[in-house]
Parts: C-alpha cells; structure tokens; sequence
C-alpha cells in the first residue's frame, strides 16, 4: 500500500478527480495549502505598498492505494498537472504501513475495495 501525495495547482484538481473516478479510483483528500519551491515569489502592490509573496497557493492531493495502482494514479497526475511551466507541483510516493476502515474494522487492501451496495 502507498500514499500518493501531490501539490499540484488549483487548475489541475477538477479533471485528476474526475480521471481517477472514472477508473475506479475516488477517494482522496484535498487540502488547500501554500508553500515554496524552486520557484521565485512575485511581488504586488496594495495601496502603494509592495510586498514580495515567497508562499504560493497549491492543492495538495492525497490517495491512498493498493501498490498496482501506484503508477497509474501518478499517470494521471503527471499528464494533467504538466504545463512545462515553473510551479507544476510535486509528487511523493509514501509507503502505507498498514490501514484500517474504521467504520467495519476491516484492515489491509480490503480497506480499498468498493463498499457493497
């Protein structure tokens, strides 16, 4: 099991959630966070102050998932997050030591099946 971790840009979320749901694969978390990269910030001005912002406005996306799906789920991620531009995002693949469906208990990759209906 593997935790994919991605900060990628706001633009990008709609069509890598809908990718993933259509194969099967809906769940993850968003969280809206900022941070900095090997990008430079920009500044602005705000009446007639200029301030430099080093901290820029990403999403970062989390999916949890059995170890064959990894590279397809990075697949995805990589295609439709890639502009060539600086500020693309960044991707981390975390190994998942063990998880557990609260709700049932169940344990391990069951916890990544589908519910039953």
């Amino acid at each position: 099991m593997k935790k994919i971790e991605a900060y990628i840009r706001h633009e990008a979320l709609e069509a890598i959630h809908d990718r993933l749901a259509a194969m099967g694969l809906p769940s993850m978390s968003v969280s809206e966070v900022k941070g900095s990269g090997r990008q430079k910030g920009f500044t602005e001005s705000y009446r007639g102050a200029r301030t430099t912002i080093f901290l820029r406005p990403k999403i970062k996306l989390e999916v949890a998932v059995n170890d064959g799906d990894v590279d397809r789920v990075v697949d995805v991620i990589l295609e439709l997050s890639h502009t060539g531009q600086p500020g693309d995002g960044k991707i981390f693949i975390i190994p998942v030591e063990q998880a557990i469906r609260v709700r049932t208990g169940e344990r391990g990759e069951a916890v990544f099946e589908a519910h039953p209906e």
